[in-house]
């Protein structure tokens, strides 16, 4: 956000009260003013992605006398998103994709815009004119961006045309060609500016993650940087000529800092598509994989740090950046914390990019894929502890699992191929992956204190065992009824990970129920967009062959057609035999056929108890203090009851971090539907309050009228998600449960 002042619109008891509320002035921070407002006007916080609150009335002694006060519910399956709050009001993403405005004191609806939302929608954007007169949500529709009213929740038609802006546009794409391009993670507001980034799936055919500005008022594009470099740029030689055409991803969707007084945004960057097979894009693929800083007013490009050289494990850079300020060599530094899947932590000199510790490059296994140039180093931090385990052995399968279970994973895991962190993916057999394509830190799990070098990450260990395999493409449907044809788009697109029969696997859900859980059009914006660990195949599928696909897992009528109207050509089997390279026509047209290709499942190592198949703890969060540096300790999120009392972490959880001057951290997680509070200085767990489902969605707070507020989503994408086998929890119930101290 930028720098400015504001007149509460509600009045604050008193100021006594108020004073109690804050930790300090606004001046004793090096951060934006945002961090002594009791408003949370932005996703993370602040533009330095901080997920800290100055706010002390919920504090050590007071946590435990936290109760309810009010709850917003939305219908299963709704995604959950980080609220916003500003003078009193409460913005969220609310039932069928609504961006509703709550009272945030009572959780009264003031006003709801209907289908205002879709697609992953992790937050939303706050802008307001300097003098606060003119006040705007910036949100994102069918791969447009567009405005309403934050007073009144009507569309700004002013903006853009007639009220839209078509992000599909300056891509170098058709737009047939661009599917999925819209951010899932709000941008950063920089003066009149929006800088965003963009899910664009992870298929092959996706578009490219260029990161763009616009301007707030008009809806103009101002700057585009392009993540895959053009002629003429820095670090086109660092790819195949003119794949620039072609080549996809590369691109932000887990969030970007913002440096405010310097204008500075730091981007990280995701992989290259496809995400674990490179042989169509050789060299170290720059800048994916990469903390980019860029001029916030230019896009000019600044400086930047490859963190995975031609990417071929997923590893996308997903995590925000933390922008905070420590004492190194004697000396107060600004610096950038960015945190990583392979549980690295990379500290640079925000302005410099210099590494504050040495970061080496070590010699790599090479990969026995044909054609495939695996980087022959890849870089590695010192003297920096990682905050994740980077190793999984047969000495480190969870004990406790059945011996016929155990004695499975012990055989694949002996068997694969497993010499370290980057061991290439084969297509002889599995490779080991720890901590995991879906492990490491990911979205919205970071967050520090402004000045004092404290650092905090929540992580995974959630190991993977990869194997390339060759896919048949996308077969030739025409004349195929709706439901035989999206019976053999499932078998070439959705069957290697859920399965022939839709049964699902470890860690991936069976669809046999699927149509009774969702409604078709829900399903078509899971397929299309991606959810949780699924990606997005809106690059690979047309929305016709989408729609197909639903056809297929809600269908009420064999997927063949009966009597006589049955013959070989309607037959998906023999559609997926006749799939093979695209024609040149097609190659260049809608991403609705591709050529044989080599795929891989993501590969979680998931038990038949729910469960990773390492050792406990699962998941844990992480303090460090990087003026020494060191950790100051590590403890598990959560617990699962049916397996143990005792914390162990909970697989995938994503519910974010909060920081707050009153001495506490705040995390949520899945399998036990609780948000825990920690002592930031101890990490001894001081308090547990329950919520109707899984936490998914960063937790926050703010003060109205004298009374500090903790709002936290939790999410049901199904009635049982969050629950693994043999929990007994009831049906989730999606929706907000805002906590606040007890009033007497």
């Amino acid at each position: 956000m930028t720098l400015r002042t504001r007149k509460a619109s509600r009045s604050i008891a008193a100021a006594t009260a108020f004073s109690l509320l804050l930790a300090s002035s606004p001046s004793s921070w090096s951060q934006s003013a945002n961090l002594a407002k009791a408003d949370w006007d932005t996703y993370e916080g602040s533009g330095a992605a901080l997920s800290y609150s100055p706010l002390t009335q919920i504090n050590l002694k007071t946590v435990g006398q936290l109760e309810v006060a009010w709850r917003y519910e939305m219908p299963v399956g709704t995604s959950l998103s980080s609220p916003l709050i500003v003078d009193g009001v409460m913005y969220v993403v609310g039932n069928d994709t609504a961006i509703v405005a709550l009272d945030a004191e009572t959780g009264k609806q003031l006003w709801s815009r209907p289908n205002a939302t879709s697609g992953r929608v992790r937050g939303l954007n706050y802008w307001q004119s300097k003098d606060g007169q003119v006040r705007r949500i910036i949100h994102w529709v069918n791969q447009m961006m567009m405005e309403i009213d934050a007073k009144t929740g009507q569309p700004i038609q002013s903006f853009g045309v007639n009220g839209k802006v078509d992000l599909r546009e300056g891509l170098g794409r058709t737009l047939a060609q661009v599917n999925r391009i819209q951010p899932s993670t709000p941008g950063r507001i920089f003066g009149n500016l929006i800088i965003i980034g963009s899910i664009t799936g992870e298929e092959y055919g996706s578009p490219p993650g260029d990161i763009r500005a616009y301007d707030v008022v008009t809806g103009k594009m101002v700057w585009t940087f392009h993540t895959i470099p053009h002629p003429g740029e820095a670090g086109y030689d660092q790819w195949k000529p003119d794949l620039y055409k072609t080549a996809s991803s590369v691109n932000n969707w887990g969030g970007m800092a913002l440096d405010e007084k310097r204008g500075i945004v730091y981007v990280p960057l995701g992989s290259a598509s496809y995400d674990f097979y490179g042989v169509d894009r050789p060299g170290t693929n720059l800048y994916s994989n990469s903390l980019v800083a860029l001029d916030a007013r230019t896009g000019k490009h600044l400086w930047h740090f490859q963190t995975v050289h031609h990417d071929l494990w997923d590893y996308d850079l997903t995590t925000t950046p933390v922008l905070l300020t420590l004492k190194h060599k004697g000396k107060m530094v600004d610096a950038v914390v960015q945190a990583g899947k392979t549980g690295f932590l990379y500290v640079f000199d925000r302005v410099s990019g210099q590494p504050l510790w040495p970061i080496e490059e070590r010699p790599v296994p090479k990969s026995d894929v044909p054609g495939e140039i695996a980087s022959p180093t890849q870089p590695y931090p010192t003297v920096v502890p990682p905050f994740a385990r980077q190793r999984f052995t047969a000495a480190d399968i969870d004990p406790r699992l059945a011996p016929a279970e155990y004695a499975e994973i012990r055989a694949r895991v002996l068997a694969a191929r497993n010499e370290g962190l980057f061991t290439p993916p084969s297509m002889d057999r599995e490779v080991v992956e720890m901590p995991g394509n879906h492990g490491g830190a990911n979205w919205g799990l970071s967050g520090g204190e402004p000045n004092n070098g404290r650092y905090y990450v929540a992580s995974f260990d959630l190991p993977a065992l990869l194997k390339l395999e060759l896919t048949a493409g996308q077969p030739r449907t025409t004349g195929m009824s709706p439901l035989a044809a999206g019976e053999a788009l499932y078998k070439a697109n959705c069957q290697i990970c859920h399965g022939a029969e839709r049964q699902g696997g470890s860690g991936i859900p069976e669809l046999k129920m699927i149509g009774q859980r969702y409604k078709p059009a829900e399903i078509k914006t899971i397929v299309t967009e991606g959810r949780a660990t699924m990606p997005a195949f809106g690059g690979m599928l047309g929305s016709e062959d989408v729609d197909k696909v639903v056809a297929y897992l809600t269908g009420l009528a064999p997927a063949r057609p009966q009597g006589p109207q049955q013959s070989a050509a309607v037959d998906p089997e023999s559609a997926l035999a006749q799939a093979g390279p695209a024609p040149a026509a097609a190659a260049a047209g809608p991403a609705n056929y591709q050529p044989l290709r080599y795929h891989s499942p993501y590969g979680f190592l998931m038990t038949s108890l729910g469960t990773p198949g390492i050792t406990p703890p699962w998941s844990t969060l992480t303090a460090y203090d990087l003026t020494v540096p060191k950790i100051l300790w590590q403890r598990p999120i959560g617990s699962i009851p049916t397996y143990s009392p005792d914390p162990v972490g909970t697989a995938q959880s994503k519910g974010g971090i909060l920081i707050t001057a009153g001495g506490l951290i705040f995390s949520s997680s899945n399998s036990d539907r609780k948000i825990h509070a920690w002592n930031k200085d101890t990490g001894d767990l001081v308090w547990e309050g329950n919520l109707p489902s899984a936490g998914q969605g960063r937790p926050v707070t703010y003060a109205l009228k004298g009374r500090q507020y903790l709002a936290v989503p939790a999410a049901a994408w199904s009635q049982q998600q969050g629950t693994p086998a043999g929990n007994t929890f009831p049906p989730g119930k999606n929706g907000f449960v805002v906590f606040a101290l007890e009033q007497k």
